[in-house]
């Protein structure tokens, strides 16, 4: 099948679009990359996305609106990424679409999860089934409907005598641990995946406000290495609860969004520090929190750490990450036949093509879930 799989994550950019061939099935899946393409938000819709995470602004009817604006945006993305292919939209065999998260709320009496981008649209822009709406099976059986990346971490980068992690750092940041064949009848051993923490979510807050706006990430780690870590500050933020809770774990904008970036703002500020300060200081709780995680939850300390995201473009945080993980050798996904942006969006193409011909998706180690189950919703034509 020739499948489109498409991401937002929650640095609330913009959406990556693969078309990826897939043929096989587990453990024998084989897949060719054939398009990636980037499509940034307007600056209207990432505002209308931001207005979504805040409680007094997420009203019913602004979510209501959004679900559709964002529908047409990924249906277009997904014709512009056919284009970019040089191939018709009647070539498509399916599309699976993640959304846009807004709100996840994994644990807890009042536990849900809200992606937004109406497959409904996406399916009637571009005459193709969709695959959406993934989380839910799995947090309806006992799972937290995340990490869902770590089935096909596990199914594409597994080694075969290395114990390796594979590190996302998107908006927040999430590991794969995967342990090599060899150690398959080991039962202490056995991959599984969590939320470590923040990964650009706070770094791209404080460089928007230590550029007074101009600037909506650490571009090039251009901010973060001109400052200096507050090891004061970054003590107390490692000292959040979140950071030493043991996995099954996720968390998102809800705890270290906008309003959790703007009290640390604050708390910098008291301290004196200055606003390069404090984008460096984030930095390294992104560095720290994720090496911290290794060492309190993983039960082996990896040899190699392949790294995808946004994350993996900043050379500030990656020289960070490097000196705290040492002697583990970082290799970015580049290196093992994955680009660094895509890995996320291509992961919902093979869980869409996994949906569609009836197997399950998740990982129940990584997401907490009672037993694997088939995942998404389909949307026909």
């Amino acid at each position: 099948m020739l499948v489109a799989g498409l991401m937002s994550g929650t640095s609330t950019d913009g959406v990556d679009v693969v078309i990826v061939h897939l043929d096989g099935r587990p453990p024998s899946l084989r897949w060719k990359l054939v398009q990636h393409t980037y499509v940034p938000y307007t600056s209207t819709l990432r505002d209308a996305i931001f207005a979504a995470y805040r409680p007094d602004t997420g009203t019913v009817d602004h979510l209501c609106t959004l679900n559709f604006a964002l529908g047409w945006a990924f249906g277009q993305a997904v014709l512009k990424a056919l284009e970019d292919a040089a191939l018709r939209p009647d070539q498509l065999d399916l599309i699976g679409s993640h959304g846009q998260t807004v709100w996840h709320t994994p644990v807890g009496p009042q536990s849900g999860t809200l992606q937004l981008g109406e497959p409904a649209v996406i399916a009637e822009l571009t005459g193709v089934p969709v695959v959406s709406n993934f989380r839910t099976r799995d947090m309806a059986a006992g799972g937290q409907g995340a990490p869902l990346v770590a089935y096909v971490d596990t199914l594409l980068l597994t080694h075969s005598h290395r114990v390796r992690v594979a590190q996302n750092i998107g908006g927040i940041a999430n590991l794969t641990y995967l342990p090599p064949d060899i150690l398959a009848g080991d039962a202490t051993q056995y991959p599984f995946a969590f939320d470590t923490g923040p990964g650009n979510m706070l770094i791209d807050y404080a460089a928007n406000r230590a550029s007074q706006g101009a600037l909506s990430c650490d571009l090039d780690g251009a901010l973060s290495a001109q400052g200096q870590i507050n090891d004061g500050l970054l003590t107390e933020l490692l000292a959040l609860p979140y950071l030493s809770q043991s996995p099954p774990k996720t968390t998102g904008r809800e705890l270290f969004g906008v309003q959790f970036g703007e009290r640390v703002w604050r708390r910098a500020t008291a301290l004196g520090l200055k606003p390069v300060d404090i984008v460096t200081t984030l930095a390294a709780l992104t560095a720290r929190s994720i090496e911290q995680a290794y060492r309190d939850f993983l039960p082996l300390f990896p040899e190699e750490i392949i790294v995808s995201g946004g994350g993996a473009h900043n050379p500030t945080l990656m020289q960070l990450f490097g000196e705290y993980v040492a002697p583990a050798r970082i290799l970015s996904s580049d290196a093992v036949g994955i680009p660094v942006s895509v890995k996320e969006a291509l992961a919902f193409a093979v869980l869409a093509y996994e949906t569609w011909h009836h197997r399950p998706g998740n990982l129940p180690a990584a997401t907490g879930a009672k037993r694997r189950v088939i995942l998404g919703n389909i949307t026909p034509v």
